[in-house]
């Protein structure tokens, strides 16, 4: 059976799921899909499109789609899922996962990998992040989950722009590309997005793109090898816009780029040993990288302390080879990783 594409919304409280998740819903696509909420709060979906007071934990829409609410841990919903599709019991051909809006969702995400019976039905196709646009910066400020949301977003939604002026949205939007310069931003009024930007972003594939704003390198790249004092500098403040406040944010991204190749070994040692201590602050991360003795370029990618790599294609004739990552963490020690990660070159 082909593997079932598993979305992850997540965002703050009042930031929009539930409205992005009706219009996705109700949207005539065409799509069977499973919903699992894990949040009971006035804002349930149930009390607008479902059935009141069901006794059945699961809830077949008219369309077509199902929602099910979590009463045990995700991972016994998904496997029950799994199986009802399995035997014809129910018809599905995805599955959201919409999180609590004070939800960390790395280990929603790891869900998907560290257990192979979900690995083995289920493929994490991307974790979408939701963000209010007026109260969006406060709650950034304020809030650690709400940073880690926009940290381990492949794809983040700027909600309710409708309320504040064109220079506060691109203020955050700014912001949170430091943050995350992995994730396109895009804004939504009330819940309407184009379904492309939902579903099938494979954002958990080892594929050999790696979706940076190019002028993001570009500012990063000023300074990061040549001086690693530059620490403010190299966050994007090389920006000339006065009128944003420099936020501190303990979530981090930054990038590494190379043009010598990585001796295979020493990456491998040193990856191996910053995943070990690090990896609880490390979100997201992802490298194209050119490794010494590989005609293919090398594809890495990790959540937390997961880290996986795959062969890519070939480096094509008189393509520059080099490498690229970037990591996106919680107060990660950049020097001790941009010099590590120099130490490991031929």
């Amino acid at each position: 059976m082909a593997l079932i594409p598993a979305t992850i919304l997540t965002g703050f409280l009042g930031s929009g799921k539930t409205t992005l998740l009706k219009r996705v819903l109700t949207e005539a696509h065409g799509q069977k899909i499973a919903v699992i909420e894990n949040e009971f709060g006035d804002e349930n979906i149930d009390n607008e499109i479902l059935v009141q007071d069901s006794t059945e934990q699961i809830i077949q829409l008219n369309n077509g789609c199902v929602c099910c609410s979590i009463r045990e841990d995700l991972r016994t919903t998904l496997a029950d899922l799994a199986e009802k599709k399995r035997k014809g019991e129910l018809d599905f051909d995805r599955v959201v996962i919409e999180t609590t809006g004070l939800a960390d969702p790395g280990p929603v995400a790891q869900t998907f990998f560290m257990d192979d019976e979900i690995a083995e039905s289920y493929l994490l196709d991307s974790i979408l992040t939701l963000v209010d646009a007026k109260h969006g910066d406060q709650q950034l400020d304020d809030r650690q989950e709400a940073r880690r949301q926009v940290g381990f977003a492949d794809q983040i939604f700027i909600s309710k722009t409708d309320l504040v002026d064109a220079a506060t949205v691109d203020a955050l939007i700014h912001r949170i590309k430091h943050m995350n310069p992995r994730a396109p931003q895009t804004r939504v009024n009330f819940g309407e997005v184009a379904l492309a930007e939902v579903f099938d972003l494979r954002g958990f594939n080892l594929n050999a793109k790696l979706d940076i704003d190019p002028e993001f390198l570009n500012a990063a790249d000023d300074h990061d090898h040549h001086d690693h004092n530059h620490h403010d500098h190299a966050h994007g403040e090389a920006c000339d816009h006065p009128h944003h406040h420099v936020h501190d944010d303990d979530v981090k991204s930054f990038v590494f780029r190379a043009d010598k190749a990585f001796n295979p070994a020493k990456l491998e040692d040193f990856l191996g040993a910053i995943v070990q201590v690090y990896g609880p602050k490390m979100l997201r991360y992802k490298g194209v990288l050119n490794m010494k003795g590989s005609d293919r370029k090398v594809i890495f990618q990790g959540v937390h302390q997961l880290m996986g790599s795959d062969l890519g294609p070939k480096w094509a004739p008189g393509e520059k080879k080099s490498s690229k990552m970037v990591f996106i963490g919680l107060d990660l020690p950049r020097d001790i990783f941009l010099q590590g990660l120099e130490g490991c070159l031929v």
